[in-house]
Parts: C-alpha cells; sequence; structure tokens
C-alpha cells in the first residue's frame, strides 16, 4: 500500500490546516478570504499524484508528470499565499500568470479575479495545469502555451500579473503589460540573492517597488538577464 493510498481525507484535512497554521500564517499571511481560499482549494488535487501526500510540504515541489522529468516546481505553499494576499485582487481585474505548473496559483487566482490568462512554456505542464484546473471546477483560468518570459501580449494590458518562478531583472516590455494602477508579483534577482517585490505601476512612467521577502527559487525558463531597467 502506498503512503498516497493510506491518506485519508481526516488525514488530508489536518495537513492542510498544519500547512495554514505552522508554515502560513506565520509569515504574515492574515487575510481572511485568502486563508479560506487555501481551505477550499484542494492543493493536493494539484500535485503529481505520487507526491500527493508531501502537497503541504515547505518546499518547491517538483513537477514531474508520468516519470518525465520537467525541471520546474510548485513554489512553496507560504510563498503562494504571501503574494496573493499583498496582490489583493479585486473580482473585475484581469491577471497574467507567467508559469502555470501544475495550475494551483491560477485556481487561486481565479476566485479572485474575473479571468486569469495563465501561460506554459512546456507541453506536458500546460496539458496537466490544464486538466487539474478542468477537474477542480476553475471556468474562468485559461491556459496557452508559449514563451511568456517577456510579456504576453494578446491580452494586455494587465490589472495583475504573476510570475510564478525567478527573473534575473524585470524586463521592460513585461512592465509595459501593466495597467497604470496594475500590480506585478515578482521573485527578481540570481541565486542566492532574491527578494519578492510586487511593483505596482503608479503612472505611464513610473512603478512603485515594494519588497516583501528574500527567498531563492527556479529561474523563469528564458529570462532576460541584461537590461537597463532595474529596481
Amino acid at each position: 500500500m502506498t503512503v498516497q493510498a493510506m491518506l485519508s481525507e481526516a488525514d488530508l484535512e489536518q495537513a492542510r490546516f498544519n500547512m495554514i497554521e505552522q508554515q502560513i500564517r506565520p509569515w504574515e499571511v492574515l487575510d481572511q478570504s485568502v486563508l479560506d481560499l487555501l481551505m477550499r482549494v484542494r492543493r493536493e488535487d494539484f500535485v503529481p499524484p505520487h507526491l500527493r501526500a508531501l502537497a503541504f510540504v515547505d518546499f518547491e515541489l517538483p513537477l514531474n508528470i508520468d516519470g518525465v522529468v520537467t525541471g520546474e516546481s510548485m513554489l512553496a505553499p507560504k510563498v503562494e499565499a504571501r503574494l496573493l494576499q499583498e496582490l489583493g485582487i479585486h473580482p473585475h481585474e484581469q491577471v497574467l500568470e507567467i508559469g502555470t505548473g501544475s495550475g494551483y496559483m491560477a485556481a487561486l487566482a481565479a476566485h479572485k479575479a474575473q479571468t486569469v490568462w495563465t501561460i506554459e512554456i512546456e507541453p506536458r505542464l500546460q496539458a496537466f495545469g490544464a486538466a487539474n484546473l478542468a477537474r477542480a471546477g476553475v471556468r474562468n483560468a485559461r491556459v496557452e502555451g508559449g514563451d511568456a518570459a517577456r510579456g504576453w501580449a494578446a491580452h494586455a494590458p494587465y490589472d495583475v500579473i504573476i510570475v510564478s518562478g525567478s527573473l534575473p531583472m524585470l524586463p521592460e516590455s513585461l512592465l509595459d503589460q501593466l495597467k497604470i494602477g496594475g500590480r506585478m508579483a515578482a521573485i527578481v534577482g540570481t541565486a542566492p540573492a532574491m527578494s519578492a517585490k510586487i511593483i505596482t505601476r503608479a503612472t505611464k512612467d513610473s512603478f512603485e517597488p515594494l519588497s516583501l521577502f528574500e527567498t531563492c527559487v527556479k529561474p523563469l525558463r528564458n529570462a532576460q538577464h541584461a537590461s537597463a531597467f532595474r529596481f
């Protein structure tokens, strides 16, 4: 019998509760609407099936699909929760997520937004994320395949942009796709020094960065390295 098969529904609910109380609240995630979402959106349904027992652990979970190593990972739960809280997504807003992965972050955002456009460069993960979102009944998150490391013009401009991977720097082309008043969540820097930031577009030509915490996560595939545009 596998560990996955041994997990009862009560075990999963206890693990979810522990994740929220022991990992996420201590990271200053106190917005009740975010905490409620973490209870409702079943993280274990978005991880590869063989890792279901590890859905609530405090690290980046590898997204290996059907025995194939994609090289991509889910962000740690506390990182996802903190970024979601700080973005303050509203029901009328249009969201771009770069890096669908499992579809979990898109599902959380979709419960707050009008529409989420989530873009995935890895075909296996595009299919995996889309299937997870459909099975969870998320109808306002649309998965598209492609490289959005420097933006995704098809549906721009956006109220919110979520970069689900780190960037050595912030491409001007991506910043330009934010509406005035729009916010971007991004983890910026190179290992081992990276900073999670919320960048708000104050005017057509000005941006206001807010540093949240230090971390280190996998870089976004094809992320831009050289830049004259820095915070």
